[in-house]
């Protein structure tokens, strides 16, 4: 079985050699440039993971899992373009480096792209592995409307969010766990068993970015802390000290929500503080075990060895266990 720094060596040299040379080259100039920005690559990781828990021949899920990445990218693309973000992993967005409209084209370029990637499957499994594909690109939709939709309202429930993320973050996972899964020749039970493993996980490495986001270390979080504090973003964090604080407290954190001019380091430590005093952390950290433990018993569940799931594991432990 490769090891998971085989398999991302084995990425960025397929990557590289994504055919984006047609002209006008000014179209996939602004493809090439974010997707040489770098980044986990854990989409297209899990995929190849899964399928070599099955199979020593990952040959056959390379460009799938490429398509899967380079969906991925044009999600961050035209996001980036909506939240009006000036950086993505530390350097100027797509739009602040060409424009808008460029970054609409080229975005939707990029799905193009990734369904030709896609669609270079093998045939006996293609409609397959396209109808578990376009299902979770319309429902990675649906979680960016909710997402936006959520920042004009004033209460957002812990259901709707714990949704909201399965729909944008954890589905995409689950879907590249799947594809692998397919792809190696896994039974229906263990496929099933890998879908639901991602969309556990996916859930829970969301909380803990919430968490981290308060509560990380920045040089080892690679954000500054606080970012989703000082742009009002409903995470798990402040949906639950809405619900738990007292009428004063209320009023404090919608006051700073309200406020358009502020110190972002004293609005941070108003929230951490009213976080700590309602015992928010914890709640997060328990939510945040109880969906990993959820995810780790699907993989228990698996009718493979535990060493052949082994890498899997130890790449999610690692991503799951950042130090705050």
């Amino acid at each position: 079985m490769l090891s998971f720094e085989e398999i991302l060596q084995r990425i960025e040299i397929e990557i590289k050699e994504i055919p984006l040379g047609y002209p006008p080259k000014t179209l996939f100039d602004p493809i090439e440039y974010i997707l040489s920005l770098g980044g986990k690559r854990i989409r297209p990781a899990l995929a190849l993971m899964a399928c070599n828990m099955y199979s020593d021949d990952i040959e056959k899920v390379i460009k799938p899992a490429l398509g899967m990445e380079v969906f991925h990218n044009f999600t961050l693309l035209h996001d980036d373009l909506m939240d009006e973000a000036d950086k993505r992993r530390n350097k100027p967005t797509v739009h602040k480096v060409w424009n808008a409209n460029t970054a609409i084209l080229s975005g939707d370029a990029m799905l193009i792209v990734a369904y030709q990637l896609i669609g270079q499957t093998a045939p006996a499994h293609l409609k397959e592995i396209l109808d578990v594909f376009t299902q979770t690109a319309i429902e990675i939709c649906c979680g960016q409307q909710y997402d936006m939709e959520f920042e004009a309202r004033t209460r957002v429930t812990e259901e709707e969010y714990l949704e909201m993320i399965r729909l944008k973050t954890a589905v995409l996972l689950a879907c590249c766990l799947k594809t692998g899964a397919i792809l190696g020749g896994a039974s229906s039970h263990d496929v099933q068993h890998l879908y639901d493993f991602g969309i556990n996980a996916g859930i829970a490495f969301q909380l803990q970015d919430d968490l981290l986001d308060v509560y990380g270390n920045a040089e080892t979080f690679g954000k500054n802390i606080g970012g989703d504090i000082i742009v009002n973003k409903k995470t798990f964090l402040l949906i639950n000290a809405f619900e738990k604080a007292s009428e004063n407290r209320r009023k404090t954190l919608s006051g700073w929500i309200a406020k358009k001019d502020f110190d972002p380091a004293e609005k941070i430590a108003v929230f951490t503080e009213i976080y700590n005093e309602l015992n928010i952390r914890s709640l997060t950290e328990v939510k945040i075990k109880a969906y990993y433990t959820a995810a780790q018993n699907h993989l228990c569940a698996l009718s493979i060895s535990a060493e052949r799931s082994a890498v899997l594991k130890g790449v999610c432990d690692k991503l799951m266990y950042r130090k705050l």
